[in-house]
């Protein structure tokens, strides 16, 4: 049986040494090294969309790869791939250090120099574990194979220009498409989606910042389920409880929420921290909320410069979406574009408060009018940005996006699709002049 191994070592020259060992290993296949945690999850993910059996057998993390902790990037690749056995290459054969790594989820532990007897005695036990869990996972249908659940998170380029109403209204089209769907309030201090949806609950994400293994009863204990569908895992609700919520923290909770939900959907606020840096960083896709007034794009432009001199996210992997749009402001999206060097989304928000007025002052959000063109226009963003499933009528139509051009809208769902500007390009309707908050 042929072992396939990926290895995970960010220095050249120990990626050469341990690639010149493995080569030597009987009936063994090893992958080009990933260089960083972000290309092995990310290689995994591609592996594992096609099927659990592409995936490497024994993967190899070497203790000095980065920017994630070689024990946090283990507990990631086992709680998204339970079928591959992890082993951790380390020069300190230390029994703490040896504990962390078998409660991170490792399956072994070589040490440096590396030796050809050790290593071949770890990959072969790592193998034959993944070759079982690998039966077991085919046998029954009720156990997660997948590569875990898409990860968007709602950043605001500055408090005010409407991330949590975006993020809010994303999660509601993409379970009202048939996803499961889990709305996190990362912002820490100051967050509000407790009061957008009008929900009292004493559990937040501080309950699971200090649990090391969150097990999915510990997870739906701290989770409330709303009357739409929607898991939402809230902010406590005294900000200053927001410290204790760590970037380990956060890593292991996103990691336990994709394993779990189709769509993940997180509202990052318009501050940094640990936290949600950490939940950025691990994002499928990374949305940035901004206005087309001079602060606000300048806002962003530091959001994006602060993330790439962190390594946290590179620009152009990051989507803004401009809201409160109007035709005649000065600013317009090609400009922003320019200036933050992201993509901007095609779909744009249009400038019409009175809209959402009522429902925010209730606590009512989710029961906007559906005929809301604020509605449609995030609705239209979440096609765009692919977390929606495509309905039994829009396939046999062609697209969501010919039902929404009918101008029908019959139900909410059928106002999912991908959002398309009007022929002056503003994207709002008559009327519009006041913008989301």
């Amino acid at each position: 049986m042929t072992t396939r191994i990926l290895p995970a070592v960010g220095d050249l020259d120990a990626a050469r040494s341990v690639t010149t060992l493995l080569s030597q290993l009987p009936d063994a296949e090893p992958a080009p090294p990933a260089g960083d945690s972000t290309q092995l999850i990310d290689t995994l993910a591609r592996l594992a969309a096609e099927a659990i059996d592409e995936l490497p057998e024994v993967v190899l993390v070497h203790e000095r790869i980065g920017p994630v902790p070689a024990l946090e990037l283990i507990r990631e690749v086992s709680m998204r791939f339970p079928s591959v056995g992890v082993v951790l290459i380390t020069a300190d054969a230390s029994p703490n250090l040896f504990a962390d790594a078998m409660d991170s989820g490792a399956r072994g532990l070589v040490t440096l120099p590396l030796s050809y007897e050790e290593l071949a005695n770890r990959v072969q036990a790592a193998a034959q574990w993944s070759a079982g869990v690998r039966r077991h996972l085919t046998s029954g249908n009720d156990v997660f194979t997948g590569p875990g659940g898409t990860v968007v998170t709602v950043t605001g380029a500055k408090g005010g220009v409407g991330a949590t109403v975006t993020a809010i209204q994303l999660a509601l089209a993409a379970q009202a498409s048939g996803n499961t769907v889990a709305l996190v309030d990362m912002d820490l201090q100051t967050g509000d989606i407790a009061s957008f949806l009008d929900v009292q609950f004493r559990r937040s994400l501080v309950d699971l910042a200090l649990i090391t293994d969150i097990s999915p009863r510990v997870l739906s204990d701290a989770v409330f389920s709303h009357s739409t569908g929607l898991a939402l895992l809230l902010a406590p609700g005294e900000g200053e409880r927001g410290e204790e919520v760590s970037d380990r923290s956060a890593r292991q909770i996103v990691s336990a929420l994709r394993t779990r939900y189709e769509i993940v959907v997180i509202d990052c606020g318009g501050q940094m921290n640990g936290a949600n840096a950490a939940a950025i960083e691990m994002a499928d896709v990374a949305l940035l909320v901004t206005t087309p007034d001079v602060i606000a794009v300048r806002g962003a432009k530091r959001i994006v410069r602060m993330w790439e001199r962190l390594q946290i996210r590179k620009a152009e992997e990051t989507i803004t979406l401009v809201n409160r749009f109007t035709r005649n402001t000065e600013i317009q999206p090609p400009l922003i574009q320019k200036i933050t060097g992201t993509r901007v989304a095609s779909a744009t928000v249009p400038a019409n408060f009175k809209e959402l007025q009522a429902s925010i002052d209730s606590g009512r959000l989710h029961e906007l009018d559906a005929k809301s063109t604020v509605k449609q226009a995030l609705w239209g963003l979440a096609g765009e940005l692919g977390i929606v499933k495509e309905s039994a009528t829009a396939k046999k139509s062609g697209s969501a996006l010919a039902k929404r051009n009918s101008g029908v809208f019959k139900n909410d769902r059928g106002s999912i699709g991908r959002a398309r500007r009007r022929r002056d390009g503003s994207g709002r309707g008559p009327g519009d002049s006041e913008g989301t908050r």
